[in-house]
C-alpha cells in the first residue's frame, strides 16, 4: 500500500475524531435528518453544529439536500453505519475486558 492511501485513511478517522461529530452519525443512522432536529439531539450551539456539519460534509460523509428553507442531512454511504456499529462493539468488549479486570483487582484487596 502506498503512503497516500495510509494517509488517506488517516485522515478519515481524524474526521471522526470529535464527540459532536460522531453524535452527528449516530443520529444519521436512523434515516435523514434537517438540522433543527440534529441541534434538538445534540447539545452544543447551532454555529458549532454548523461547523462540525461542514466537516463531515468536505470528507464526504455525509450529504446535504435543500428542502425549501430546511437542510436536511443524510450519511453519504451505509457503511458509515456498520462502522459505527463496529466501534460500538469493540468498545464494549473492551470496557467489558476492564471491567473483569477491576474486578479481580478488588477481589485481591478484600
Amino acid at each position: 500500500m502506498h503512503v497516500e492511501v495510509y494517509q488517506a485513511k488517516a485522515d478519515f478517522f481524524r474526521t471522526l475524531g470529535h464527540p459532536a461529530r460522531i453524535r452527528v452519525l449516530e443520529l444519521l443512522q436512523e434515516g435523514p435528518l434537517p438540522v433543527r432536529d440534529l441541534l434538538a439531539q445534540i447539545d452544543i450551539e447551532a454555529s458549532s453544529l454548523s461547523q462540525q456539519l461542514a466537516v463531515l460534509r468536505r470528507a464526504g460523509i455525509v450529504s446535504a439536500i435543500r428542502e425549501g428553507s430546511t437542510v436536511v442531512y443524510t450519511l453519504a454511504t451505509p457503511e458509515l453505519a456498520d462502522l459505527l456499529g463496529a466501534a460500538r462493539r469493540i468498545l464494549t468488549d473492551m470496557l467489558a475486558d476492564q471491567g473483569e479486570l477491576l474486578a479481580e483487582l478488588r477481589a485481591e484487596v478484600t
